[in-house]
């Protein structure tokens, strides 16, 4: 009994979410002396060998077009047909859109038990326990599954990754696909430098800013950090910023390593889209804003002075 981790790709790239879900499930297959075999869908220009840096050792890859899309219903009977032919125990997705979409349909179709947003290693000392938060970050929760093939998505951004110097082998695969349930008519593609669920870095501002012919300034600072911008939900209300750049609740549920919130009061629904950021950064003129708390470092004093400063200190020391 295997570990199968899926490893999502998008327009030919693996997603940077999923070398975090490789190095669990590789993690994870070494807790049960077992071994961690990845499977890729659709066609892929990047080196899928490269998996075996983060625990992989073999890598099943069914190259198809109608994988460059993702239709829940399609991967999740693929995938199940996978689960089978490899004769995997554990199925690991990342909990990104992808993985809510099609991880639910994999474990009903599989009768396994299932736990979605995943933040540790299993225990496995009193059953298969796993830990995973619940009310939007604020609590954890301690799952146990009991059924013989167990289903987990991983909070991206929540488990470290030790690499390793191996080569994954990659093998192709045959299974019965079935016919779409979905087409495709067109894609908008988000512009920007960094997309928000993939960036390290995020700068976001709030009504603070008081207009969008103020926003450049955070533009700046995204640009000097190679960080993608956000913003807060009324300032995608008031038309200020497009709506796929609201974090929040309501919004995009973002982990990055740094969150640098520029204006933004920290309401309770904000800070449920951010929490699990590693580190939080506020600049706020109001000492008594309610993000000073959630915050690791604060800054109390007016954005329109701070930010350019911190920019061009931030572009002076990389010039050194």
């Amino acid at each position: 009994m295997s570990v199968l981790i899926f490893i999502d790709q998008s327009e030919g790239h693996l997603k940077k979410a999923s070398f975090e879900a490789a190095a669990y499930g590789a993690a994870v297959a070494k807790q049960m002396n077992t071994n961690a075999l990845a499977l890729v869908l659709g066609n892929v220009a990047d080196g899928l060998t490269q998996l075996g840096n983060y625990g992989i050792s073999k890598v099943y890859q069914i190259q198809k077009d109608i994988f460059n899309h993702v239709d829940a219903q399609v991967f999740a009977t693929v995938i199940t047909n996978v689960v089978k032919q490899v004769d995997a125990s554990i199925v690991i997705f990342s909990h990104t859109q992808t993985g809510k979409a099609v991880a639910p349909g994999v474990a009903v179709q599989l009768k396994a038990g299932l736990v979605t947003g995943a933040c540790a290693l299993p225990q496995n000392d009193n059953g298969f326990v796993v830990k995973k938060t619940v009310f939007s970050g604020k609590a954890f929760a301690l799952v146990n599954i009991t059924s013989p093939i167990k289903v987990i998505t991983l909070n991206p951004n929540s488990f470290g990754i030790q690499m390793i110097t191996e080569n994954a082998t990659v093998e192709a695969l045959e299974v019965t696909v079935p016919n779409a349930t979905i087409q495709v008519v067109a894609t908008n593609k988000v512009s920007g430098e960094v997309p928000l669920s993939e960036a390290d870095i995020v700068v976001s501002g709030g009504r603070g800013l008081k207009g969008p012919e103020n926003w450049g300034m955070i533009e700046d600072l995204a640009h000097v950090l190679h960080a993608a911008t956000a913003c807060s939900r009324p300032v995608a209300d008031a038309h200020w910023r497009p709506h796929h750049e609201h974090v929040g609740q309501t919004g995009v549920q973002i982990a990055p390593n740094l969150y640098i919130a520029i204006g933004i009061s920290g309401a309770i629904q904000h800070l449920a889209g951010v929490n699990r950021s590693k580190t939080i950064v506020v600049i706020n003129k109001d000492p008594e804003a309610p993000f000073f708390k959630a915050a690791d470092y604060g800054i109390v004093g007016d954005a329109f002075e701070i930010v350019p400063k911190l920019t061009a200190a931030i572009k002076a020391m990389q010039n050194k």
